[in-house]
């Protein structure tokens, strides 16, 4: 692990990756830390870069790739579930294999937070971890968020439930 955080940019999803979006969505081992569990078709994820009005209050969400200094994508972040009434959306966060250790996760969730809180102005970041993914856990408590309920039986990975942690970070 790096004791520097690395340099990322975060940026629109393009229609350049859409193979690697494709690849993320029908990873069935990610299916459990996600709210899907089906297989998206090209055509169908074709369709949200090319409909996405990049505009959260329109799409309640908002997904964006991570890139290194590089210009490689690492990752995708999103922010769903966006509630403008109450100033909160959860966070959702996938880092690719290759990329993990080294940090492109808590530059990510620090960059992140500070757009949630600076351009969309919200008052509270969430998001539902595995109480078995302790490296997770370790990340967010790492950047600020505060575990809060613990959801029994939230996850199902296809074989059983799991528990999640709720984790809040509350600017």
């Amino acid at each position: 692990m790096n004791c520097k955080e690395p340099i990322i940019r975060l940026r629109a999803i393009e229609p350049e990756d859409l193979d690697l979006l494709y690849r993320i969505e029908n990873d069935v081992r990610l299916w459990n830390v996600g709210t899907s569990n089906v297989p998206y078709s090209r055509y169908t994820l074709h369709d949200y870069v090319a409909n996405a009005s990049d505009d959260i209050y329109v799409d309640r969400q908002v997904r964006m790739m991570i890139e290194n200094e590089k210009g490689e994508v690492v990752g995708i972040v999103d922010i769903v579930n966006f509630d403008p009434a109450n100033r909160r959306a959860e966070v959702g966060l996938i880092i690719l294999n290759a990329h993990r250790r080294q940090g492109y996760a808590a530059s990510t969730l620090r960059q992140l937070s500070e757009y949630a809180l600076k351009v969309l102005h919200l008052h509270q970041l969430y998001a539902f971890v595995d109480v078995r993914n302790e490296a997770s856990l370790c990340l967010f408590r790492k950047m600020g968020y505060q575990e809060s309920v613990l959801i029994h039986d939230w996850l199902y990975d296809g074989a059983e439930y799991g528990d999640a942690r709720m984790m809040q970070l509350v600017f």
